[in-house]
């Protein structure tokens, strides 16, 4: 008897081929059949006639930071809300294991630093009582809505084997040997592989460059390495370049890690914006120089605009812009009595637009920012308002008017930049990098910078726009995207298609609906603290395993999602 019979659906099967209609049925966890409608004799305890609506397999998120989350929220939100199923987690060289007690703290406080997480709710919201990373995975086992995987990240092996010399320092041969051993442990308990940083952007929570920004290529290659021994694994790396272009050191560096592994390597996020037109040749060439090698280089790039908002007050990317840090460091009145300060902004636009601002230019328009909250008076009317109309009825410069406004609010006002890359040639060249076979769509960061960014409804977006709006894609070729794609680059076993044998891994969607809401500001975090969550339209249910989790938007409270571990989980997946 199958456990539930879906009728009727139009099914995109994450092939890539043509649609069709068809009776789904399902039993313990798996796609049991697939028939024409009506034909289906078996039983069913349950059914339901899903006519118009699309059927497809779950999305999968390949670059997430659920690590923490899915302690205190098992339903990944709002990932899942929006029909992710399987999600990606341990980049950048950050997990929360291996873990010595006496490092928590340290950990805590690096994470809310580098991934933008709630000091407050990684405090209150996990227990902290794993040491070895598998330990860390079977915390999570059995309580879980979503399928994950996580990457072993290289600066808690760092940490865990030098400790506090991890930052600044260099292991010896004994160290380095040990760390392999503990990376090794890590990847025989699941891990999915290696994942590293040496952006400059990364510092742990005391402002210093995070540990496996120390190290050496010859450390990143004997653990590029140890990846290979291992079956179902891959490569996550971050360097500077990510950011803008690759240096040639960059290039080689990834081309050698992967080749070394035999492994591929994905790193986020691909930046494409058609007046930079030299960027995406020069990021690709590193797929290039690695297909050369014997290795494959993968580039996560988003297929929406992700709107950051920003503030003179808090931590975000404008303290990334050279020399801005360390006015926006300052405490809150030494913080404006400099901004006030005509030279003092003459000079921070200066190096805002200089070239070692790199892809962080794209951040000193000001006056192309949108006014978001504010919290006095003097700025009452201004929410919703663009700085360069209010600077022009002020007779003032946009970057002085911006100073003036979060001035007013003791630098509280929320600041939402407008993307300057939302132009016919920019979207265009989206269109043709999709087409590279080193290039797909991820990098939603969803996990992270909760205040600040909302990249997780990137998946309902895009379908949204695929149906409605710049029809860039087909649906079924939208569909593949986001399922088959990324199952494939991680060699998940039976996973990313619908097809008999499969598992039920499924979203269920109004293809007149699809879409999803404005990012809004929520306090559903433990301690209360906030985060930006974005509704799900036109999502009509989403299954994990056959169950189901969510129902118009709605979590059902279950939690039949899997810890994915390598091997058991995943297959290797061939590079060159």
């Amino acid at each position: 008897m199958l456990d539930h019979l879906i009728k009727g659906a139009t099914v995109v099967d994450g092939t890539g081929a043509p649609s069709y209609t068809a009776d789904i049925g399902l039993r313990a966890g798996r796609i049991a059949s697939v028939a024409a409608p009506g034909t289906t004799d078996e039983p069913a305890r349950s059914s339901e006639d899903v006519t118009g609506l699309v059927l497809t397999p779950g999305f999968v998120d390949p670059h997430t930071h659920y690590d923490a989350q899915l302690f205190w929220d098992p339903f990944a939100t709002p990932s899942m809300n929006h029909g992710v199923t399987t999600v990606a987690g341990g980049n950048c060289g950050f997990t929360l294991a291996p873990l010595k007690p006496e490092d928590a703290d340290y950990t805590r406080r690096m994470m809310s630093k580098v991934e933008g997480m709630s000091l407050k709710a990684l405090e209150d919201g996990v227990d902290w009582n794993w040491t070895s990373f598998g330990s860390y995975l079977d915390a999570l086992e059995g309580r879980i809505a979503v399928n994950a995987g996580f990457m072993v990240g290289h600066c808690a092996l760092r940490r865990h084997v030098m400790g506090s010399d991890a930052v600044g320092g260099q292991p010896t041969a004994a160290q380095l040997e040990q760390m392999l051993r503990l990376f090794h442990e890590s990847m025989e308990a699941g891990g999915w592989g290696l994942s590293t940083t040496q952006s400059a952007t990364h510092s742990d929570g005391d402002g210093k460059p995070v540990a496996s920004r120390h190290a050496a290529r010859d450390e990143l290659l004997a653990l590029s390495r140890a990846v290979g021994e291992h079956d179902g694994t891959q490569i996550e790396a971050i360097v500077a370049g990510c950011l803008d272009k690759f240096s040639d050191e960059e290039i080689d560096l990834f081309a050698e890690m992967s080749a070394a592994a035999g492994r591929p390597l994905n790193w986020n996020v691909l930046t494409i914006d058609a007046a930079v037109p030299d960027r995406v040749p020069r990021q690709l060439s590193a797929s290039e120089r690695a297909r050369k090698a014997g290795g494959r280089v993968v580039a996560l790039t988003m297929p929406i605009l992700t709107p950051m908002n920003m503030s003179l007050g808090t931590f975000c990317a404008l303290n990334l812009i050279p020399g801005w840090g360390e006015i926006l460091g300052l405490p809150v009145d030494a913080r404006i009595e400099k901004l006030r300060d005509p030279a003092v902004r003459e000079e921070m636009l200066r190096r805002a637009n200089s070239p070692e601002a790199g892809v962080f230019r794209r951040l000193a328009t000001f006056g192309r920012y949108v006014i978001g909250d504010t919290y006095s008076e003097a700025n009452s009317g201004l929410t919703g308002r663009r700085v360069q109309d209010v600077a022009a009825e002020r007779g003032q410069e946009p970057f002085a008017t911006l100073v003036d406004i979060c001035a007013n609010d003791r630098l509280r006002t929320v600041l939402w930049p407008m993307p300057t890359d939302n132009d016919p040639d920019s979207w265009e060249l989206r269109r043709r990098t999709w087409e590279h076979e080193d290039v797909m769509l991820g990098g939603s960061d969803a996990g992270a910078h909760l205040d600040r960014m909302c990249g997780a409804p990137y998946t309902t977006r895009f379908l949204g726009d695929c149906l409605r709006g710049r029809r860039l894609v087909g649906l079924e070729r939208a569909v593949q995207m986001l399922t088959d794609d990324p199952a494939r680059l991680f060699g998940l076993r039976e996973r990313g298609r619908i097809a008999e044998g499969h598992h039920a891994d499924l979203v269920l969607f109004d293809p007149e609906r699809i879409d999803a809401g404005p990012a809004t500001l929520v306090h559903d975090l433990p301690g209360d603290s906030p985060r930006l969550d974005s509704k799900a339209l036109g999502v009509v249910s989403v299954r994990v395993g056959g169950v189901e989790t969510l129902r118009d938007d709605a979590v059902t409270g279950a939690i039949p999602g899997t810890v994915l571990r390598s091997g058991r989980d995943t297959r290797t997946v061939a590079t060159g």
